[in-house]
């Protein structure tokens, strides 16, 4: 269970998985922006059995981040979080980086 939830229309919260430092080579990553970020989200992980899909909101960019193992990333979005998903957007729902 992670702490991933939208700030506003274009800052999304991401928590890292639990062994990324910010010094590890994937956290290095994040915050020195050598990777293109993709940000995926859904509201539920399964509902009754069915896993459920994740939505692209696109790409993103390093703002800030705090603490370690795991990592709480600020990542500005390059487009706005369309209205629907931003119903869904407040805690609970989970993200997913690529």
């Amino acid at each position: 269970m992670y702490n991933d939830y939208a700030i506003s229309e274009r800052l999304f919260h991401w928590q890292s998985q639990s062994t990324t430092s910010a010094s590890s080579p994937t956290g290095l990553r994040y915050v020195n922006g050598t990777s293109k970020v993709l940000l995926f989200v859904r509201e539920f992980n399964k509902i009754g059995n069915v896993s459920q899909p994740f939505v692209c909101l696109g790409t993103a960019r390093y703002v800030s981040h705090t603490g370690s193992k795991p990592m709480s990333i600020v990542w500005r979005l390059d487009a706005e979080i369309p209205a629907g998903v931003m119903r869904m957007a407040g805690k609970g729902m989970s993200g997913y980086v690529v």
